[in-house]
């Protein structure tokens, strides 16, 4: 049977001689081999150099000889630096000009993994350079589009994993990625047909009856949409990040003012759950399930409804260290423990390898779900003289990502 006419996607091992397989699609040679990348420095990397050596280290890349080098280079740059907009049109000109990079990373890595990414930043593919820094991990990365078939060559790998989250602008892309990996002869991490299921206004139909669980009834609507509104109730505009956007609404005065003060044309909108602690302060917890398994990342408390951890005060107040520092050291015989039956409800709702979750614990005990996403963001870039206790229980999400890696392998 002539392979180019299959409708599937497959490898032919063209032997030990030839070192290297031929993946084939629709007519399209993809090339797996051991490529010559140049390695660069992630946006971890970057955040790690001092800022005495950025002139220094900017400087010696604009010596780069390979323009698609240089320009993402730069583009990590400018994006450790919070210059986003310059960062990704750094971006498109390197893409243009190549589609595969590879990172910085362990001298000696024990595994090579592949990032199928889109364009964009950390709030449009997940932020794997912070993950993988620190285990044995080679990091490559694939750009695509919804247009672009796969390069003509990619480099081999153990392992890939899909690290384009889920929004309204990826859904066209994620459908597409689906196609092109169909088949593929490598083991593949979060099925992009299954990152769909992170969406805000999916979360409530896939668990609402987990038990132990609440997660807020949440609809998409458009602006001129009149649902029946139950307050108080949260809005935000569809595909904004960080809390972007988010108010608590509690009258119609309210609502119409909030529709005023935006430009976007669809929000979601949720019921408001109160998860207020008996002290009055809200906590919410960012933990990793990784192959299905629960791995706290940080504990945010705030007075604010709203809680994010770069504004909850946390570098600021002694107090809230002190309580984050207790609650991840228990949180394997404490958290985890209460809440498993739930924890367990969304990992086996959302089926995907790596997906981090921002949850937090109600009155009556119940876990709270707000947010499901591939692309949280985890981390061990706390000042250490702040957060002594985060490296030892962040090292511990890191070592489940390498194991979940790990046991993707063929066996010996």
């Amino acid at each position: 049977m002539d392979p180019t006419h299959h409708d599937a996607l497959f490898a032919v091992d063209l032997g030990p001689a030839a070192a290297h397989r031929v993946t084939v699609m629709a007519g399209r040679r993809c090339r797996l081999t051991e490529m010559d990348l140049t390695a660069m420095l992630s946006v971890a990397g970057v955040g790690q150099l001092p800022v005495s050596q950025l002139p220094a280290f900017i400087k010696q890349t604009h010596a780069m000889a390979d323009p698609g080098n240089l320009l993402m280079q730069m583009c990590q740059v400018l994006l450790a630096m919070g210059e986003d907009e310059l960062a990704l049109e750094m971006q498109a000109k390197a893409l243009a000009h190549r589609r595969v990079f590879r990172w910085i990373g362990h001298a000696s890595p024990a595994i090579r993994l592949l990032a199928v990414m889109g364009p964009g930043s950390m709030v449009d593919n997940a932020p794997l350079d912070f993950v993988v820094d620190l285990i044995p991990v080679r990091l490559d990365l694939v750009f695509v589009s919804p247009v672009d078939g796969l390069p003509e060559e990619l480099p081999d790998h153990d392992v890939l994993i899909v690290a384009i989250g889920e929004s309204t602008a990826s859904t066209a892309l994620l459908a597409h990625v689906g196609g092109l990996l169909s088949g593929w002869p490598r083991p593949v991490l979060n099925r992009p047909d299954r990152i769909g299921r992170c969406a805000r206004d999916a979360l409530y139909p896939l668990m609402a009856h987990a038990a132990g669980l609440r997660v807020a009834p949440t609809r998409k609507i458009g602006r001129c949409d009149a649902p029946g509104l139950e307050f108080p109730l949260t809005i935000r505009p569809v595909d904004a990040h960080a809390g972007h956007g988010l108010a608590k609404v509690e009258t119609a005065a309210e609502w119409a003012a909030y529709l005023d003060s935006r430009q976007e044309t669809a929000f979601y909108v949720s019921s408001f759950l109160d998860y207020r602690s008996a002290d009055g302060l809200y906590r919410k917890y960012r933990v990793a399930l990784i192959d299905g398994r629960p791995h706290v990342c940080h504990l945010a408390i705030s007075a604010h409804w709203m809680v994010h951890y770069r504004t909850a005060g946390m570098h600021d107040d002694p107090d809230k260290r002190l309580e984050e520092a207790a609650q991840m050291d228990a949180f394997e015989r404490g958290f985890a423990v209460r809440h498993a039956a739930a924890l367990q409800a969304i990992a086996d709702a959302l089926e995907l390898e790596y997906v981090v979750i921002d949850c937090a614990e109600a009155g009556d005990g119940q876990l709270v779900l707000f947010e499901a996403d591939t692309r949280g963001w985890i981390h061990a870039s706390d000042p250490i003289d702040l957060f002594p206790y985060k490296p030892r229980v962040m090292q511990k999400a890191f070592d489940a990502f390498l194991e979940m890696l790990m046991r993707r392998l063929p066996a010996p």
